[in-house]
């Protein structure tokens, strides 16, 4: 049966191609509807400025707001994880937001015998995360089990990458390298694909789904601690991003 309700991707503008090829590959494939809301839309038109450090993650809160009122959406699914990071350990499956779209940790309402309670005001909505109690094992099992395509970057391939505070970063018009860093290539992949801005590849020789599990059964960090620089803006940066009202 088809999908009964439309896909929204918030596009920074800083996508790595492979990921947006795969989402139009898929969108047409499965004759989905899909709304597109622009970070580089959002900042012609002021809504949100660019930051000095060229990453636009931080800049999605605004977009995403925007669409969701325009299309009255009521509930978003997302694919947060509570392993991920200690501030998505606090959500709900069903977390509230208020008129604004921001979080209260206060607010959330408690899921006993996960009994789901979807309620709200008008202007307010919900945030699902059904895979809130997967890990990120569980996840790649469930991708082998059913035989999911993955875009190529979470797989083992050679990359044109340079080092930024720890990190295998892949150079683009997002402002990277600088003058004083020197791309070099790797046999690389990536964990999780936010923008090209702030997702770092990791060293892997991981090229098929049972590499890539027998790689994490084997690992201490998870991916987002790995190779995410927005979450070490600050040791409260995803708690904040999320009351502001980002994912």
């Amino acid at each position: 049966a088809p999908l009964p309700f439309a896909l929204l991707h918030v596009d920074t503008g800083h996508n790595f191609p492979e990921v947006l090829a795969y989402r139009d590959r898929v969108v047409a494939g499965h004759g989905l509807r899909l709304h597109v809301a622009s970070v580089q839309e959002a900042i012609d038109a002021g809504r949100v400025r660019e930051r000095p450090d060229g990453t636009r993650n931080p800049l999605q809160t605004v977009p995403l707001l925007d669409a969701i009122t325009t299309h009255r959406f009521d509930a978003v699914f997302g694919g947060g994880r509570r392993d991920e990071e200690k501030a998505r350990a606090k959500e709900r499956v069903f977390s509230l937001r208020d008129e604004f779209g921001g979080w209260d940790p206060r607010r959330q309402r408690p899921e006993l015998w996960q009994l789901y309670n979807g309620r709200h005001a008008p202007g307010e909505h919900v945030r699902v995360f059904p895979l809130s109690n997967f890990t990120e094992l569980d996840v790649w099992q469930y991708i082998a089990r059913e035989k999911i395509e993955l875009p190529s970057i979470y797989f083992a391939h050679q990359r044109e990458v340079f080092s930024r505070d720890g990190m295998w970063l892949a150079p683009g018009a997002w402002g990277g390298p600088r003058e004083s860093e020197t791309t070099q290539h790797r046999l690389v992949r990536y964990r999780t694909v936010g923008d090209m801005s702030c997702t770092g590849a990791v060293d892997s020789t991981a090229a098929t789904v049972d590499d890539v599990i027998a790689e994490i059964t084997t690992s201490r960090l998870t991916e987002r601690g790995a190779t995410r620089a927005d979450d070490k803006l600050s040791e409260a940066a995803m708690e904040d991003r999320k009351r502001e009202g980002y994912f």
